[in-house]
């Protein structure tokens, strides 16, 4: 059991099912239990999913002061053993999201971030985590910026996942850029091949480790340290319902593989099966394997020596 730091947003997430995309118009639609609503949130998502693998989990995020849904999230927290002491209420509302997916995996999501991204989270209180944390977690939303530096300068391992990224200049995302001693992304933006693009991310921000999820072709690893560059392919598990938090999951099961074990390679092999078991459910933040059932199907996807 490692003791992990994350610092990410919390949302409350609607998922809406359609048969397919484009949504042609229509001024009524009755898709029975097709609309479901929940907490999620990318730091959600990752602090729950460790938390179910069984690492101890410290989650810094914000949520609404004035609205019903914070005490929704604080039910939650409550729900999925997730403390909330570092949760706390100083914005206007908490953000929400939109998310519409059809039954081939496609999905289009619509993010409400209210006013969290001008919030700023107490340094004392980040600090104090930090000091007992053996992997710290920093999501891209800003109330995570401030906590880079003083990450960085405890010497512990930093993560982060920039999601659809283009271009190497991109200026939201330098600053985990260049702290992340793990990063990952998604490849639906890249300007050009994933193994081309790992190589320029690493030449400029000297990451250890970088990982890009592929979608259904799964995903590429890259390592520094052994001038490794290769693809490891999706796994089957069971049918998917919702490719949403996929890559929540994916970052998740790494960070939990190679905090225990320190080998990039079984790590992204167990966050394959892990991301694949995840896509079963509806919502982002939901579907999660424990340690135990995770390393019951590598055993059986993989073999016996995983």
């Amino acid at each position: 059991m490692s003791n992990i730091l994350v610092s990410g947003l919390i949302n409350i997430e609607t998922t809406l099912h359609i048969a397919d995309f484009p949504l042609a118009y229509n001024p009524v639609n009755f898709p029975f239990f097709g609309i479901n609503s929940s907490v999620s949130g990318v730091g959600y998502n990752i602090a729950k999913a460790l938390t179910i693998l069984g690492d101890q989990v410290n989650f810094l995020s914000l949520i609404g002061s004035r609205d019903y849904a914070a005490e929704l999230v604080r039910a939650s927290l409550m729900r999925d053993h997730i403390t909330e002491r570092t949760i706390l209420s100083q914005g206007e509302q908490t953000a929400q999201s939109i998310i519409i997916y059809d039954s081939q995996g496609k999905r289009q999501i619509h993010v409400d971030l209210k006013d969290i991204q001008d919030q700023v989270y107490p340094q004392p209180l980040f600090q104090e985590v930090l000091h007992s944390s053996d992997l710290v977690v920093l999501c891209n939303i800003n109330f995570s910026r401030a906590m880079l530096a003083p990450a960085r300068e405890s010497g512990r391992l930093i993560a982060t996942d920039v999601h659809d990224i283009g271009s190497l200049d991109d200026s939201y995302n330098q600053d985990f850029l260049r702290a992340a001693n793990i990063l990952f992304m998604s490849h639906e933006s890249l300007p050009m091949p994933p193994e081309a693009w790992a190589q320029a991310v690493m030449q400029r921000f000297n990451n250890d480790m970088v990982v890009i999820g592929l979608g259904s072709e799964g995903c590429l690893l890259a390592v520094r340290q052994d001038g490794f560059i290769g693809r490891f392919p999706a796994v089957y598990t069971r049918p998917v319902i919702n490719t949403i938090g996929a890559g929540d999951a994916l970052f998740s099961a790494f960070l939990h593989e190679y905090a225990a074990h320190s080998d990039p390679y079984r790590a992204i092999r167990a966050a394959v099966v892990f991301a694949s078991y995840k896509t079963g459910a509806v919502s982002a933040a939901d579907g999660f394997l424990t340690d135990s059932e995770l390393k019951h199907w590598c055993c059986q996807i993989y073999g016996e020596k995983f």
